[in-house]
Order: C-alpha cells, then sequence, then structure tokens
C-alpha cells in the first residue's frame, strides 16, 4: 500500500528555502556519516586479534582494510548521481540497510575472505552515505544557513578520525574483534528509522536516462588509480603492478572525460570545469585532503618511531588537532568568517594555517611532543576554517539538481588526496632518508632499518636521518598547501569578480513525498 499520509509526508520548506526540521535531520544525518568514518579507522587497532583469530597473513589483512576503500572510492560518483536521479532518501536508506548487513557479515566471518567480502559490501553503503548526507544538506538548508551545517558535517570527520582507534581499543579490551563491527548495527537501525521518519525525498526532475556507460568507467578509473595508490608504498613507485593499475585508471578516466563530453544525458558535466569557482574550489578541496591525509600518515610514524609512544598513546596525542576542529566548527567561528571575510580570504587563511601547523610540527616536534602540540592545534584551526569553506564552494557551484554528484565529487577529491598526500610525503620521506643514511636505502620501514644496524651508534644515525627525513617531508607538504591554498584563493577571487550573482540552475530539485 502506497497511500501517503500526513506523517509521512515532509513538511514544507520556510520561506528561506529552509526545511522547518533542518536541524534535526542534520543530526540524523551527522549520525549516519559518523558510523561510516569510525569504521574508517577502528579496524587498524585489531590487526593483531585478526592476525591471530582467522590466521590473516600480510596480505590478507591490507586486503581488509583496502577493499573497503576502493569498492567506496571507486562508486562515489555513480553513488552520487543515482541519488539524484532516483532519490536522496532512497538511496541513504539503502546505503544504510547495505552498510548494517556488511557489519553483520563482517562481525560474523570466519575466514579472511569473507571478512574481505564483508568490507566490499560495506564500502557500497559506505559510498552512498558519503554523497547523500552531503546532498541532503543542501536541499534542507537555505544558503545562509548551508556554511554552518556544512562545517557540523565535516566535523564529524574529524571525530571519526580521533574517536576510532580509541573506541577500537575500548571494544577489544571487553570483547572478540568481530564486536568492533556488531556495534555498528544499532547504530545504522536507528540512522534508519529516523532517516525514513523526518527526511524528506528530493530528486531531480529532469527525467534523465542513467549514464551506464559513464558510471562504469568512472568506477573503474577510479578505483584503479585508488589501487595504485594504495599499493604504491609496498611493491614500489615502478614495479609493474603500480605502473599498469595507474595507466590503465588514467587511460579509464580519460576515456570517460571524453564520453560525458559526448554524452547527451551525461553523469558530471564536464563544463563544469570551465567554472573558476568550480575549479579554485576543486584544487583546493584535493590540497586540503593532500594535507591532512598525509600529516596524519607522517604523524603516526613521528610519535611512534622517534618520539616512542605506543599506538593507543599516539593516537591520544593527535587528538588535540581533531579537538580543535570540532570545538571552532561548533562554535561557528569558520561561518563566521567566511560571512565576514567571504570564501577566497577564509579559504587562504585556512590553507595558511594548515601550512603553518605542518612547518610547526617539522621544525618544533622533532623531539618532543610539547612543540608539536602547537602545531598540531593551529593545523586544526585551519582545516575547520577551510574544509567546509571549500565544500561549500563545490556544492555552490553545481546546480541543487546535481547535488548528489556534486557530493560525490567532494567525497572523489578527499580519497584521491588523502592518498596523494600519503604517496607523495611519504616518497620524500623514503627518499630523503636514503640519502642520509645508505644502508637503509633497501629497508622498507624504519624498524627494519634499526633491526639490520649494527650497534648502537648505528642505530641512532638510523633513527636521526628517519625524523630528518620526516622534517623534510613535513615542510614539503607545508609548501604544496599554502601554494595551493593561495592558488585556489586567486581563482575562486577571479571568479567572484566575473559572476558576483548566484551560478545559474539547470533546473529544480523537486521534493516529492515519501511513501
Amino acid at each position: 500500500m502506497t497511500a501517503t499520509t500526513a506523517e509521512n509526508t515532509p513538511a514544507p520548506p520556510l520561506p528561506g528555502g529552509s526545511h522547518p526540521q533542518r536541524w534535526l535531520i542534520l543530526g540524523v544525518i551527522c549520525l549516519a556519516q559518523l558510523t561510516v568514518l569510525l569504521d574508517n579507522t577502528v579496524l587498524n587497532v585489531a590487526i593483531p586479534s585478526l592476525t591471530t583469530e582467522l590466521q590473516a597473513s600480510s596480505t590478507d589483512i591490507q586486503w581488509m582494510i583496502n577493499a573497503y576503500s576502493l569498492v567506496q572510492s571507486g562508486l562515489l560518483l555513480t553513488a552520487g548521481s543515482s541519488a539524484d536521479r532516483y532519490g536522496r532518501k532512497k538511496m541513504l536508506s539503502a546505503g544504510l540497510v547495505l552498510f548494517g548487513l556488511g557489519s553483520l557479515a563482517a562481525g560474523l566471518a570466519q575466514t579472511s575472505a569473507q571478512l574481505i567480502a564483508a568490507r566490499a559490501g560495506m564500502g557500497i553503503g559506505g559510498a552512498l552515505l558519503m554523497t547523500t548526507t552531503l546532498a541532503v544538506i543542501v536541499q534542507v538548508f537555505a544558503e545562509h544557513e548551508r556554511v554552518r551545517a556544512i562545517a557540523l558535517w565535516s566535523t564529524v570527520s574529524s571525530l571519526g578520525v580521533a574517536a576510532g582507534p580509541l573506541l577500537g581499543g575500548l571494544v577489544l579490551d571487553h570483547f572478540w574483534w568481530g564486536a568492533i563491527f556488531l556495534i555498528n548495527i544499532p547504530v545504522a537501525v536507528l540512522a534508519l528509522v529516523a532517516v525514513l521518519a523526518l527526511v524528506p525525498e528530493s530528486k531531480s526532475g529532469a527525467g534523465e536516462r542513467p549514464d551506464l556507460v559513464g558510471a562504469l568507467l568512472s568506477t573503474v578509473g577510479m578505483t584503479s588509480v585508488v589501487y595504485a595508490i594504495i599499493s604504491g608504498p609496498e611493491h614500489g613507485w615502478t614495479s609493474g603492478q603500480v605502473l599498469v593499475a595507474a595507466g590503465g585508471g588514467a587511460v579509464v578516466l580519460a576515456a570517460f572525460v571524453l564520453w560525458e563530453l559526448r554524452s547527451e544525458h551525461p553523469m558530471l558535466d564536464m563544463h563544469f570545469f570551465r567554472n573558476e569557482r568550480f575549479v579554485g574550489a576543486v584544487a583546493g578541496s584535493i590540497l586540503v585532503a593532500f594535507g591532512m591525509g598525509g600529516s596524519l600518515y607522517l604523524l603516526t610514524q613521528h610519535l611512534q618511531f622517534v618520539l616512542g609512544y605506543a599506538p593507543l598513546e599516539a593516537g591520544l596525542r593527535i587528538a588535540p588537532l581533531a579537538v580543535s576542529v570540532v570545538v571552532l566548527n561548533v562554535v561557528g567561528v569558520g561561518a563566521l568568517l567566511l560571512r565576514r571575510f567571504g570564501t577566497p580570504r577564509t579559504i587562504a587563511l585556512g590553507m595558511t594555517l594548515i601550512a603553518a601547523g605542518l612547518a610547526g610540527i617539522a621544525l618544533l616536534g622533532g623531539r618532543s611532543y610539547e612543540g608539536m602540540l602547537a602545531g598540531l592545534v593551529v593545523m586544526g584551526a585551519g582545516i575547520a576554517f577551510a574544509g567546509p569553506a571549500m565544500a561549500n564552494a563545490i556544492m555552490s557551484a553545481i546546480p541543487p539538481a546535481k547535488a548528489g554528484v556534486g557530493a560525490g565529487v567532494n567525497g572523489t577529491l578527499a580519497e584521491f588526496g588523502n592518498g596523494l598526500g600519503v604517496a607523495v610525503l611519504g616518497a620524500v620521506l623514503n627518499s630523503r632518508f636514503a640519502a642520509l643514511f645508505p644502508a637503509a636505502a633497501g629497508a622498507v620501514s624504519l624498524p627494519v632499518a634499526l633491526a639490520s644496524a649494527n650497534g648502537e651508534v648505528e642505530r641512532q644515525q638510523v633513527r636521526n636521518a628517519f625524523a630528518s627525513g620526516l622534517q623534510t617531508s613535513q615542510l614539503v607538504g607545508a609548501a604544496a598547501v599554502l601554494t595551493g591554498g593561495l592558488l585556489a584563493a586567486l581563482l575562486l577571487r577571479r571568479a567572484e569578480r566575473k559572476t558576483p550573482a548566484a551560478p545559474p540552475q539547470a533546473g529544480p530539485s523537486v521534493p516529492v513525498p515519501s511513501e
């Protein structure tokens, strides 16, 4: 029976374009988002248990972690396009169901292969959730409140980074490894009930045919490129496995661009890239993710290998970065700055602070955590200012009817930037390490180099070379973030001067009653 009742018909929007229950809906959206983000980091602390209880090899562990991120990153654009066409509420609900079922399968897995398959299934649900949550925010919030809402939404990312390892450690202290997946189920069920009750349906009213070829090409291309980025540090950047994946992915993505340019109903309208505001936001978004992903990769090694902290202790000491992001976004400082100074200046300020934080960690945190702490707080402030402004700039440059695709672009850029940051800054670290201590050139990590060192004097030389390599890579990251931030701000400023008015809309996004 599909009769529409007063209870399940969405309330009419307010005159300003906002939904009357928008803040409650935002809470539901953030709950769904947090479930996905926690799962990105919580698995790392369970690696010893998985190795013992499932007899998982190092390759198995790698695929347990990467199956989720590969599937999710490859499907983001397709998931966003599907949400626009078939309904954002439907796709958000489907994402929660798939994520919950995948979590159940993962928690009950008896072999490594079963767990890898379950994680891939969770990646499908994660792609739907990551795109539809941001798209729904665009639908229920008017422009004057959207930046604050996006800032609170992005805060959940920082909570996921900080809380994932801590939650995983707490659960493993009392339960078996499968519990880290089963705890997702009640959260997913609660979020699903709330989505069905509160979130209004919205979808594009254009009646476009699905772009199946574009979906296939984008999925294959992005999966191949992300796989190459993930595999590079382990197999070597010049290995055949990595080069074939990277080259094949680049060719498929080029074919995707050509197809989209010629398609009557493209999944991603390539003409968006003629919009300097969109291009500036895209460039900045990649570099925010570049700095964030690369710096966290380096910081983890810095705290454990140079300063000697255990994994959980290292996680606790990274927490001030996330705390500063959360506090500033909850208070609304970023949204206030954006209203007062505009998008280009806010992004320039945020990216400058991220660069300053990275440089501060490199120059002051080499021998003590106290010197690193100030850099973490400054970097967190930069992320709080630049991240929401960048996401809002991307979503504002895309018509509301394509909000799902816009969210897919934003998520894809974050995945790509994170992987690129780890790859590039990790390569700089390894290159500097090998240059300063040639005997460690064949070592794949600091522990291996230390184990092969002869005597304490040589071990100290290894540590010093590694610390110097970390400092160099952090400074390279700081320079890249600063340059990219200023470039993004310049492009956005030029775009504002040319088109001060709101971007033209390609068609309305029509709310339809829930069924």
